[in-house]
């Protein structure tokens, strides 16, 4: 048997994206630059070579069409692709993408079904500035109608892309882009875990780390640094930010009795306020400390310069710990 090949994650993307292209005449991907260039970061590479241009296409620079067109084409039966360039170039479709997308499956009670999957690169570290260092997931997990995803590893890359293309609901999958180049093992025949749950990637019994995308490698190197201080603790990866698989973190919570979920994103209004509320309400007297969340500050996306400052760390996960173990 060959061993599952290594692969970086945006070759896991790609890879993930030829195989549904090569499965389903229908898919289409649409983007700047996505074409000949292969895209900012090349995750499209070869493509176009391989299926043509009717089927990747270079699209002009203008998000809310890119989107509202692929609203149309998912109407007729297509399964567009859509890649918006930085995740902060999403806003100009944000109302495509929360007022129409999102609603129209329900709008006509379920008779209209609009499969439309729209990658997203986001967060910061790569020495650049506001729009090209975003973390807008909140703001989308907050419209009803989004299924949203984040890998973290290779693995989760390859099944994710293909899982979100055949998803009949429309999908935003959110790509760690400092996380790119991260190598992993993907097994192409292994079967995919849904990608709607969260995933226990490090067992413990001391306190519960909450991580999804650029974060978790992060979480884990914290968690084996707490090993060192004596400390068990146990690492899950988030995955789906909407529907959120809160279970899974309540069960580890009631084991462990301390949560802390970290985020590139700024705390405030972030993910991790709803995932400290609701597992307050659902694990209150399991809990030994209140529930700490970790995150960017409530500012701009600052300079290269200090961004390593702006981006939790794993000195800031390690801090929280520390908090949270001292109640």
């Amino acid at each position: 048997m060959n061993a599952a090949p290594d692969l970086t994650i945006a070759k896991a993307v790609n890879a993930g994206l030829r195989r549904a292209m090569e499965e389903n005449p229908r898919v289409l991907l649409m983007g700047e630059d996505i074409g000949s260039l292969g895209g900012v970061y090349r995750v499209t590479e070869g493509l176009k070579k391989d299926f043509g241009g009717h089927r990747v296409m270079d699209t002009p620079l203008g998000e809310a069409g890119i989107v509202g067109t692929a609203v149309g084409l998912a109407l007729r039966g297509y399964r567009p692709v859509c890649e918006i360039q930085f995740d902060g170039f999403s806003f100009p479709a944000f109302n495509q993408i929360t007022t129409q997308l999102a609603k129209m499956r329900n709008r006509t009670n379920g008779d209209v079904t609009v499969p439309v999957t729209i990658r997203i690169p986001y967060g910061g570290v790569i020495g650049s500035v506001e729009h090209h260092s975003e973390s807008p997931e909140a703001l989308f997990a907050h419209t009803a109608g989004l299924r949203i995803i984040t890998p973290s590893n290779a693995q989760d890359a390859y099944w994710m892309t293909r899982q979100a293309i055949t998803c009949d609901d429309p999908v935003i999958v959110f790509e760690p882009k400092r996380r790119y180049w991260l190598k992993g093992a993907v097994d192409t025949q292994r079967p995919a875990a849904d990608p709607f749950t969260a995933q226990v990637v490090r067992p413990g019994e001391d306190a519960t780390v909450v991580a999804y995308g650029p974060l978790v490698p992060v979480a884990l190197a914290a968690a084996r640094a707490a090993e060192e201080d004596g400390r068990s603790v146990e690492v899950i990866d988030l995955r789906s930010l909407s529907p959120i698989d809160f279970d899974t973190v309540e069960d580890s919570v009631r084991r462990t009795g301390r949560l802390v979920v970290a985020h590139e994103a700024p705390t405030f209004g972030g993910l991790g306020g709803e995932i400290a509320a609701r597992i307050t309400e659902r694990a209150f007297y399991s809990l030994e400390a209140p529930v700490l969340r970790v995150g960017a500050f409530h500012l701009p996306y600052p300079v290269a310069a200090v961004e390593d400052q702006y981006v939790p760390d794993l000195d800031r996960i390690l801090e929280a710990l520390d908090r949270s173990f001292a109640y």
